[in-house]
């Protein structure tokens, strides 16, 4: 089974917010199902957890992926907000998670955002 596929029990889901007590009603009990959520969720959401860390703190304590978290913790240090974040994280995320058309219906409409490469280890 590939990492992405793996359902994580609701109580180590991902829950986006947008501020604190400010629930989106959105989760995600998967990396793939993370992906997926977090290309719907009010950008918003993406920003606040970005900032505080979590996305980075869900990906290393619960997905057990630190090379994902550190990517996270890069893309931090970017100051980057909606659709410029949203995507972003598609682009590292889209290193572990298998896609349909997202990248055909999305990414285009960006043709000039330069796509941040991963550091080579």
């Amino acid at each position: 089974m590939n990492d992405e596929n793996i359902v994580f029990p609701r109580e180590k889901a991902f829950y986006f917010f947008t501020s604190p007590g400010n629930y989106t009603g959105v989760s995600a009990s998967s990396l793939k199902e993370f992906d997926d959520k977090a290309k719907e969720v009010n950008s918003k959401s993406l920003e606040f957890h970005l900032n505080r860390g979590d996305f980075e703190k869900w990906l290393s304590e619960v997905v057990k992926d630190n090379e994902l978290a550190a990517e996270f913790r890069r893309l931090q240090k970017l100051n980057l907000s909606g659709d410029s974040l949203r995507i972003q994280m598609h682009l590292i995320l889209s290193k572990r998670v298998k896609h349909s058309n997202y990248e055909q219906r999305v990414l285009p409409k960006f043709p000039n955002f330069p796509a941040i490469q991963p550091e080579e280890r």
